[in-house]
């Protein structure tokens, strides 16, 4: 099974992947919290060293994940809920959250595929006022205090010719946030979490990895300004669903690294969570409710 290799952007299903217990590995921190209430599982994974950071394949940072099984359900009560415990989770990795900011949300994606579509999907509706307050001032929403909001949907390079690091780069040497929230479709190991797990994270992105078509890093190494990653699966590896059917990986699924699945009502699913992180950034990113 050696040629095999999972392809996840949860840093929970690459936490599960390596052997041994969960406290066996030296700078790895492991800690979990369930919500009956809103049946929200929260497991928060720390990689604290290099050495955890290589056994994991993930950069050093905070990793927070939400599973939350009725996500998929037309249930709009349980959005809500949904949405304020991200909205607390968010509002924990924001540095100084009480603190004015400006900040800049990025929707990677693509709008013309419907799994890749949930960054733009998130920002169409975000509540965005930097143009506003730089017009007129925070007296046009009657508050004294308040986070400037602006957004950017990049596009995808087949389109525009630019990396979207590039694009992003670009912007933020001309507006200057004080920080960067970026949203995109993820990549899962198990069926189990497709549309139904949201992940946070300190440490950026790197957009495509979970297929296999790395671009440039989004973190704060690269753009130079402190970066979170939210995130949801949208797709799994075609070969890992054979493979768990079939209970091993024969050579003959290779032809299937490079394939991928997701539900047949992702258009429906998209836009219901695409909802759900739109508004628990909008809690998140609202002073008044800190």
């Amino acid at each position: 099974m050696g040629w095999f290799q999972v392809r996840t952007d949860l840093a929970l299903e690459a936490r599960e992947s390596i052997d041994g217990k969960e406290n066996d590995i030296h700078g790895i921190k492991v800690e979990e919290e369930f919500d009956e209430k809103s049946d929200v599982h929260i497991t928060k994974v720390i990689i604290e060293t290099k050495n955890g950071a290589k056994a994991m394949g993930k950069p050093m940072g905070t990793y927070v994940t939400l599973e939350a099984p009725g996500m998929i359900e037309p249930e709009e009560d349980y959005h809500q809920e949904i949405s304020d415990i991200l909205a607390k989770e968010i509002r924990n990795l924001l540095p100084e959250p009480e603190k004015e900011k400006s900040i800049l949300v990025v929707g990677l994606g693509n709008r013309d595929v419907t799994a890749d579509s949930l960054g733009p999907n998130v920002v169409d509706n975000l509540f965005i006022n930097r143009h506003i307050v730089m017009e007129y001032g925070k007296v046009a929403y009657n508050c004294s205090k308040m986070h400037m909001v602006s957004s950017l949907v990049p596009g995808v390079m087949a389109k525009t010719g630019m990396e979207s690091a590039e694009i992003i780069r670009g912007v933020i040497e001309q507006t200057h946030p004080d920080f960067v929230i970026v949203i995109d479709a993820l990549a899962a190991r198990s069926t189990k979490r497709l549309n139904r797990t949201i992940q946070i994270t300190n440490t950026g992105i790197h957009p495509g990895s979970g297929v296999g078509n790395y671009r440039n890093a989004l973190n704060e190494e690269s753009l130079h300004v402190p970066v979170m990653a939210l995130g949801v699966p949208t797709v799994v590896d075609a070969a890992t669903i054979v493979g768990d059917a079939l209970g091993e990986y024969p050579s003959a699924l290779s032809e299937l690294n490079n394939m991928y699945v997701t539900s047949k009502d992702v258009d429906a699913q998209v836009q219901q969570i695409g909802h759900i992180l739109c508004d628990a950034l909008n809690k998140a990113l609202d002073i008044s409710l800190a």
